[in-house]
């Protein structure tokens, strides 16, 4: 029996309306990512903002009803399934790509550190701040949390985020990737994602159990997840990786054990309580990555481009949330409270950090620039934010609209406080393949 009609039977909307839909999403994502890259962007800023377009922003004051033509909402369901698939896909490989090499050099750690913990801890106290005052504000019927501890901590974490991926683009655009400040830059990130990822995951625990016992039995299971990793699944990895196997070199073998190792983790974070997106993270910095890079590197370069195909329709459902006319005058202040409380945070903690640990004042400047950038790494997390009810949908299109301005300002903003150097002024080609894949799925 067809799809089509196995769908129409199960009262879900014919196959050919989900691919429409996919068709667009897909079109209007490779254009404006042509777009953005022509305007020195990264290509996903193009995709973000064809996401929010397709959504009420913009095609429901357009006559004939577009956004319900073009994206309906039965198909919406399905789009959230693939959108969801794209998370657990992404983070597999953010998990992968990251590096903690940059964290051994002994010269550069005392001031990593420094900007590290103040650029995170800055952002945190003042969006926690935020959060306490803007409270009243928010429509409490879209909250799923009582009291001003659920939206403090997830607003303080959802601050502190820095997007390693697009930080990366933009050092390797500008050859600044092997600099002494674009290392400390890489290094810094690394460290506040981390950082922000378990603050995040503390958040979840808070919001989601009641009473002291469920916190504990999710802590203790996510303690007892974390350890089954790195003491089972890390060596048996690495066993069955070995070149002295005679199946070690199989790229399908690897793509398999890599793709079901990683759905099961996330399946097994997201019974825990906590989101799918953690397990995938999880896994994706377990595996023993020298191993497949040398038996089989195009198999993470298939799950990335498999990534970077779905995530226009994670923007698509994101962008479904965000309305840029419904925001009002409220909406319009909170928006403003939220950039300026964002951009200080992190160019403050970061610079004033640099600044202490010896740094000129044009590479305090810099440092404090590119902490600022945010990119796909914070819609990841306010995703997560609104599905546990801790934000409502008017908060949710302004850190949006944060999360587009602070890195769309990071490029031109470096430009001014950190010149490239006359010899570094020509188009700079991507210096390994591994910072290319890490580049573009942010």
């Amino acid at each position: 029996m067809p799809s089509s009609l196995l769908l129409a039977e199960s009262g879900a909307p014919p196959a050919g309306r989900i691919l429409l839909a996919l068709a667009v999403i897909l079109a209007v994502a490779s254009v404006l990512a042509r777009l953005a890259k022509r305007a020195r962007q990264p290509a996903v800023m193009g995709e973000i903002i064809g996401g929010i377009l397709l959504g009420p922003s913009l095609l429901s004051l357009l006559p004939g009803h577009l956004d319900r033509a073009l994206i309906p909402a039965g198909t919406v369901p399905y789009l959230q399934a693939l959108a969801q698939l794209a998370l657990v896909l992404f983070m597999f490989g953010v998990g992968y790509q990251f590096d903690a090499a940059h964290l051994r050099s002994p010269t550069a750690q005392r001031q990593v550190a420094a900007v590290s913990l103040s650029s995170v801890a800055l952002p945190f106290a003042l969006g926690a701040g935020l959060a306490v005052l803007i409270h009243p504000w928010l429509r409490q019927s879209e909250l799923k949390t009582g009291g001003t501890l659920g939206p403090a901590l997830f607003l303080g974490a959802a601050m502190s985020i820095t997007a390693l991926p697009v930080l990366a683009r933009i050092l390797n655009e500008r050859g600044l990737e092997k600099h002494p400040l674009g290392s400390i830059a890489l290094a810094c990130a690394a460290v506040q994602d981390f950082l922000a990822w378990c603050m995040l995951a503390v958040v979840v625990v808070v919001v989601r159990a009641s009473g002291p016992w469920p916190v504990a039995r999710m802590a203790l299971w996510s303690a007892l997840l974390l350890a089954v990793l790195l003491l089972l699944v890390r060596p048996g990895l690495a066993w069955l990786l070995d070149p002295g196997r005679r199946w070690a070199g199989s790229a399908a073998l690897i793509h398999g054990v890599l793709v079901v190792g990683m759905l099961l983790a996330a399946a097994a974070t997201d019974a825990i309580g906590l989101h799918a997106v953690f397990g995938a993270f999880a896994f994706g910095a377990i595996v023993p990555r020298r191993r497949i890079d040398a038996a089989a590197p195009q198999v993470p370069e298939r799950i990335e481009q498999t990534s970077l195909l779905l995530l226009p329709v994670f923007f698509t459902v994101a962008g479904l949330s965000v309305n840029l006319t419904g925001l009002g005058g409220r909406g319009l202040l909170m928006a403003g409270a939220v950039l300026v409380v964002a951009c200080a945070g992190k160019f403050a903690g970061a610079a004033g950090a640099a600044r202490l640990t010896r740094a000129t004042g044009r590479e305090a400047a810099a440092l404090g620039v590119l902490m600022n950038a945010r990119g796909l790494t914070e819609l990841v997390i306010l995703n997560v934010g609104l599905g546990l009810g801790v934000i409502d949908t008017r908060l949710f299109t302004a850190m949006v609209i944060m999360a587009v301005v602070t890195t769309l300002m990071t490029g031109p903003l470096l430009d001014r406080v950190h010149p490239l150097p006359p010899e570094t002024k020509k188009p700079v080609e991507a210096t390994s393949r591994r910072l290319d894949r890490l580049s573009q799925i942010d």
